[in-house]
């Protein structure tokens, strides 16, 4: 699989590190049922078939996150794009808080 990174150009998927669901969101964890919402948010994951936004690290390249749309079933790439500091960028796995 090629990934097309936005600041280095299409590279083997092998330069990338894949952390995870980039739909997902951080429980509150001032929340009443705290443990139980963390334990799902770790613990519960769905394993869609087709589109599916995805979080990507650039480990062996530019060491830019970035956010890809990718089809599971053929792998293929509808979109990759920089990850930017929001509210998203929060909930990527190894985020400081």
């Amino acid at each position: 699989m090629r990934i097309p990174c936005p600041y280095c150009g299409a590279r083997d998927a092998h330069e990338f590190a894949y952390l995870g669901d980039a739909t997902l969101t951080r429980p509150d964890p001032a929340a009443a049922d705290a443990a139980d919402r963390f334990h799902d948010y770790v613990y519960l994951r769905d394993n869609p078939a087709g589109r599916h936004q995805e979080w990507w690290y650039h480990a062996n390249g530019c060491r830019q996150w970035l956010r890809l749309t990718r089809d599971t079933r053929t792998h293929a790439i509808e979109a990759a794009e920089p990850a930017r500091r929001d509210a998203t960028q929060a909930d990527m796995p190894g985020a400081a808080s």
